[in-house]
């Protein structure tokens, strides 16, 4: 009896331990330096492993470390970018994100010329991303836009394109754009005929005001892969922990 009563013992531990792992919703991605702290992925998923959520977290000894450069650290300066990966669980369109710290803004200047940060959710690869050359180099593929369909109604290009990260299309109702000081907005990326990120660009000081924030992301009328994609984007500041995250998935099918 005694025996019995010890492996049924064993059996619940066993069986609990399991239990346990099935309930795991929530899968980090590796962790990496970033200034003078640290920042990952995370993905969560509902009972069915349909996405919920995908982020970036960085903890506060990066927050309260970031560069803040000299003369010629600005205008998308690669020495505070760095890669982030996703968990293998990650089911969606997305690859991995470019994280990029600003500390001098960018281009145009008297626009984004404000301390911020680009969260840039790659659709390709890393390597695919480096060997994205200057427009002045070879602007053919910047040059080689997606159909109109793939991007929201309201998005334009407004010319040019960057080394490393491709062709930046604007939504002309973001208020920066009709004078209004620049706090966050959300761009889509391009290169070479595919719709290449998804980007929430956001100043640091609207991040550190606004823990709880929530937008709708423009969706367009049509997506090049089938698969699911976000349709809020949130900030969300949990335990000393800055969080930028993707929400609201969708499936959609590609045409």
């Amino acid at each position: 009896m005694k025996r019995f009563f010890i492996l049924t013992l064993l059996a619940g531990t066993i069986l609990t331990s399991c239990k346990k792992e099935d309930k795991q919703k929530v899968f980090n991605g590796p962790v990496v330096p970033f200034q003078h702290g640290k920042a990952w992925t995370w993905y969560e998923v509902d009972e069915t492993d349909k996405p919920l959520r995908l982020a970036v977290a960085i903890d506060e000894a990066a927050m309260s470390s970031l560069d803040r450069g000299g003369d010629n650290n600005g205008g998308h300066d690669h020495s505070n970018n760095v890669t982030l990966q996703f968990h293998p669980k990650v089911k969606s369109v997305f690859n991995h994100v470019g994280l990029g710290w600003n500390p001098h803004g960018h281009e145009p200047e008297f626009i984004y010329g404000l301390p911020h940060f680009d969260f840039h959710f790659y659709t390709i690869s890393p390597a695919e991303v480096d060997a994205i050359p200057p427009y002045e180099v070879d602007s053919s593929k910047h040059k080689n836009w997606p159909a109109p369909a793939y991007f929201p109604a309201t998005y334009f290009n407004p010319g040019g394109g960057v080394p490393k990260m491709g062709v930046h299309w604007l939504d002309f109702t973001s208020p920066e754009l009709s004078g209004a000081p620049f706090t966050q907005t959300f761009i889509y990326g391009s290169y070479d005929g595919k719709v290449t990120f998804y980007e929430p660009m956001i100043t640091e000081a609207f991040i550190l005001a606004n823990s709880g924030f929530v937008r709708d992301i423009p969706q367009p009328a049509k997506v090049q892969a089938t698969g699911y994609y976000p349709t809020k984007m949130r900030i969300e500041k949990i335990g000393g922990i800055t969080n930028i995250i993707l929400e609201g998935f969708v499936l959609r099918q590609a045409s």
